[in-house]
């Protein structure tokens, strides 16, 4: 099971010069999470949803990416590529041959192949991970300042008796976002009013005004912008069966649900690459 065999071929990628807008239209159209940085056909670096988030008021790409991205070859086992993606807590590896960029590998990728592989060990106890969630009411701000804080991907949204209603994941968050404008002025001028060399004339001329351009979430509810056709599993759910259903459904986690379908767990994407590399050993 090699890299070339599951990597993506056709990379959508944004090329320096370029500004965040350029990324935010690609992320919202795609639903892609992440997308490889060039210059002069060489990869420089890889930008996600998570600096978007992170850094609001930034626009260029070159402060926003990572630089010097983990890559992979395309004839690397795909064990290989999931130890690489669970140590550096990463979701995409670019795939790099004679220093061109080939194709894309990403965690999705490695899901199909969990999937195909029709692994029957049960996800409890083993995959699944704690969670916490959120009212339905909570406003969006909130919700992904808590994303940013907490460091998870997606949060269950709960309505007010506690039943499941929703999950919210970074990809809604993208996908609500808009870029608020504003105008701000700089004002450079040396002295004050006492000062009878100070004109107005000249003051004026050492003032600068400059655009000031921010990702913003609406001041609404979660509610409003999270997935509500849940696609919960049990707790004796088979991993490959838990891997099908997020292929189908192209989601990176399943709320996990006991017998009286209340949340008791998440089950996310990345905790099953584990199996890859067991499988192997």
């Amino acid at each position: 099971m090699l890299v070339k065999d599951y990597m993506t071929s056709d990379v959508v990628h944004v090329d320096i010069p370029g500004n965040r807008d350029d990324v935010l239209k690609i992320l919202k159209r795609t639903g892609i999470s992440g997308v490889p940085v060039i210059k002069s056909k060489k990869l420089i670096g890889i930008i996600t949803r998570k600096d978007l988030l992170r850094k609001p008021e930034e626009t260029q790409l070159g402060l926003l990416m990572t630089t010097k991205p983990f890559t992979i070859e395309p004839d690397a086992e795909i064990r290989e590529a999931a130890r690489l993606m669970i140590s550096k807590k990463i979701r995409r590896l670019p795939v790099v041959e004679k220093n061109k960029l080939v194709g894309l590998l990403s965690v999705a990728d490695l899901i199909h192949a969990i999937a195909q592989i029709k692994i029957k060990e049960e996800i409890k106890d083993k995959y699944v991970s704690q969670t916490f969630a959120l009212w339905e009411e909570t406003p969006l701000p909130l919700v992904g300042r808590v994303m940013q804080i907490s460091g998870v991907d997606a949060i269950p949204i709960l309505d007010s008796e506690s039943r499941l209603q929703g999950i919210i994941s970074e990809r809604d968050l993208i996908r609500n976002s808009i870029i608020e404008d504003s105008v701000g002025v700089s004002d450079f001028s040396n002295g004050t009013d006492d000062d009878e060399w100070t004109w107005e004339s000249i003051r004026d001329m050492h003032t600068l005004s400059y655009s000031i351009s921010k990702v913003q979430l609406p001041d609404r509810p979660v509610k409003t912008a999270m997935v509500k056709n849940v696609i919960a599993v049990p707790q004796n759910a088979e991993v490959s069966e838990c891997a099908l259903k997020m292929r189908r459904a192209r989601v990176d986690q399943l709320p996990v649900i006991n017998g009286d379908k209340r949340l008791v767990a998440m089950l996310y994407d990345r905790e099953l690459l584990r199996v890859l590399c067991e499988s192997a050993e």
